[in-house]
Formats: structure tokens, C-alpha cells, sequence
């Protein structure tokens, strides 16, 4: 089961570099990522979404490749590659993979003009690890799929609260 994160940030900057260090993160398999997005929203409160992969552009290359290779079998490769390419392109653009986008809109409608937000799904993570390496890079929590117990986790490392150490038992002289 994946859990979904939305962190305020006061800058687009600041959410891409939080972004980026999440995907070192990944890379030393301590998170795994089902998607990480940027929401931006401009003076006007129009929200802009900044997607990790376009699946337009994907779509349309890779119809643009089919589309070539078919069209060498009929002689018509500019023609193939034309409508390989739209076609691509709208099967791109249909297909939403990882956080919804009307959700993400909808979420990001309650940040501040000029600020940003990060929307993160994740598959698995190594929760001490990765708070420890979040500690004191800022943001506000907006919504989490965490428990109770996680969410504080979170909002204390982006704080750069270290969480207090658990007292050890007293230990207590049974013998006399």
C-alpha cells in the first residue's frame, strides 16, 4: 500500500531541491517513489503541475518509432511518423499514472501565490533513515495518508526537531 505526502514549501526552489534529495534517496534504496510532483501557484492562483516524467513527450517518441517502422512497410515512413507520433502523444496525454491530477490541483488551491508544494507517493521507505536526512529542510505538512504518530514524525525532522530520546527503564533491585 502506498502512502501519499503534500508538503508546502515557500518557493519552487525549495520544493525542487527537496524533490532532488528525495531521489537520492531513492537511488540508495531508503524510499521508493510511486511519483513526486511539484505544484506551483502563481500571483493569478493558477496551479501548475511539474511532473517527474511527461508522458506526452514519451508517448509521442515512442509513436513516432512505431509509427516510422510501420510506415517503411508501406513506403510512407514521413507519413508513419506523423501519425505515430500524434497518436503517441494522445495516448500520452490519457494516461495518468501515480497521483491523481485533479486531486493534486484541487490540494494545492490552498497554498499561497508564489509558494510551492510537493506531492510525494510512496511505495516503502525507511522511515529513520530518510527523516534523518529531511531533518531541517523546512516545509508544512498539508496532508498525509501517515498515522498520527508518523505525520508528527515528519512535520518534527522538516522542523529540524530530532525526536526525544526514550528514557530507558529504571532498572529495579529485586534481590535483598
Amino acid at each position: 500500500m502506498s502512502d501519499l505526502v503534500f508538503i508546502a514549501f515557500p518557493n519552487e526552489q525549495k520544493a525542487e531541491e527537496v524533490r532532488d534529495r528525495i531521489l537520492g534517496m531513492q537511488k540508495e534504496y531508503l524510499i521508493e517513489l510511486g511519483d513526486a510532483v511539484i505544484a506551483t501557484k502563481d500571483e493569478q492562483g493558477r496551479v501548475k503541475l511539474n511532473q517527474m516524467v511527461n508522458t506526452t513527450a514519451a508517448g509521442a517518441a515512442s509513436g513516432a518509432i512505431w509509427g516510422t517502422l510501420v510506415g517503411l512497410i508501406f513506403m510512407a515512413p514521413l507519413v508513419g511518423t506523423a501519425i505515430g507520433a500524434a497518436s503517441g502523444a494522445l495516448g500520452g496525454y490519457l494516461t495518468d499514472t501515480g497521483i491523481d491530477d485533479k486531486f493534486m490541483k484541487e490540494a494545492a488551491g490552498a497554498l499561497s501565490p508564489g509558494s510551492a508544494g510537493l506531492f510525494l507517493l510512496i511505495r516503502k521507505l525507511t522511515a529513520d533513515k530518510v527523516l534523518a536526512d529531511l531533518e531541517g529542510v523546512g516545509g508544512t505538512v498539508m496532508r498525509t495518508s501517515f498515522d498520527h504518530e508518523q505525520e508528527q514524525k515528519l512535520r518534527d525532522a522538516l522542523a529540524g526537531h530530532a525526536a526525544a530520546p526514550q528514557p530507558a527503564p529504571e532498572k529495579t533491585d529485586t534481590a535483598g
